[in-house]
């Protein structure tokens, strides 16, 4: 039988046992997966805490490549053998096999190869739906993405840059600000040794950006707010450093009629259309070079707890991929 990485309680990287699980044939419009490649991201530490509850046990991970072993009743889009990828729920991508819901499923072209697929998946499209539709960005425009090394971050600030505007983006140490400058970021921020927030006024001269990308939560949620300008959007889309506190409303008026959202992909992809035109987007601007995927990082699944270790620690940068 497969294995797979399975939580029977929520907890440190202690909780993820390696087991054998029993798959089965695909019901109807469903198909059976042999993965080939498997996505990391900040989401599956939520889920392997507790942050995100899910239903005991269950098996980790929302992302992945794999190929289409079987199909089930139903199912005429996709056939055996074609390559697939994914990047929503069910949970379970932590598996060497599975079942998965075919409408969920994005065929994979030719030039793209399964280990960046596996990595830009949900970081690209959650870029995706950022730039272009959560708040659209414009040439001209100077924003500011925090985590700017990070898998989303080093997408966001290509795409941004190819979108014309200038971006500035927080980063950890020297060598992320480098990472990140030859990725499209044209103010790295040491956020450690640097005042966010007048740097930020420093370079738009003192007016703000009309937007900030966050993916941190809770050790930058007020910086963002400070870092806006009159009328500015704060998208909040992730809590890397924990959930966002309670807060007054009166917080976004004092600071000049604010806007804030906290979106998700699942929120941009809930429709069969929606996914698959998000993901050709996304194949668009990865094929003709405006964004390229850095898997910089790759650990056997059987070793995905110590790359849970490593992305808590900031270890790590850009995309990183397990393999089954």
């Amino acid at each position: 039988m497969p294995y797979a990485m399975r939580i029977h309680t929520p907890g440190g990287t202690e909780a993820m046992v390696w087991e054998e699980v029993e798959v089965g044939s695909p019901g109807p419009g469903q198909v059976r997966l042999r993965h080939t490649a498997v996505g990391l991201n900040f989401i599956d530490v939520y889920h392997r805490t507790g942050l995100y509850p899910q239903p005991l046990p269950f098996t980790l991970g929302l992302e992945a490549a794999g190929v289409v072993e079987e199909v089930g009743e139903g199912v005429t889009e996709l056939k055996q053998g074609d390559r697939v990828a994914y990047c929503t729920a069910p949970i379970g991508a932590y598996s060497e096999a599975r079942l998965f819901p075919a409408e969920r499923l994005v065929k994979l072209p030719d030039w793209l190869e399964d280990r960046t697929a596996a990595a830009m998946m949900l970081q690209g499209m959650t870029v995706q739906y950022l730039l272009r539709r959560t708040y659209p960005v414009q040439a001209g425009q100077t924003i500011l993405i925090h985590a700017a090394a990070g898998g989303v971050g080093l997408i966001a600030c290509q795409w941004a840059k190819a979108l014309g505007c200038t971006v500035i983006g927080t980063v950890g140490s020297e060598e992320k600000a480098e990472l990140a400058r030859a990725n499209g970021c044209d103010h790295p921020v040491l956020y450690r040794e640097e005042n966010v927030v007048e740097r930020v006024k420093e370079i738009t001269g003192g007016k703000g950006v009309p937007v900030v990308y966050d993916g941190v939560g809770k050790d930058m949620f007020e910086t963002s707010l400070d870092c806006l300008a009159p009328r500015g959007m704060m998208v909040s889309f992730g809590n890397a450093s924990g959930p966002v506190p309670p807060f007054s409303l009166n917080m976004l008026a004092q600071r000049g009629g604010l806007f804030i959202t906290r979106p998700s992909l699942a929120n941009y992809t809930s429709t069969r259309q929606e996914l698959v035109d998000t993901a050709n987007d996304l194949f668009a601007v990865v094929q003709d070079g405006r964004v390229k995927i850095d898997v910089r990082q790759t650990y056997p699944l059987r070793e995905a707890a110590q790359a849970h270790r490593d992305l808590e620690a900031r270890k790590t940068t850009g995309s990183t991929v397990l393999l089954p």
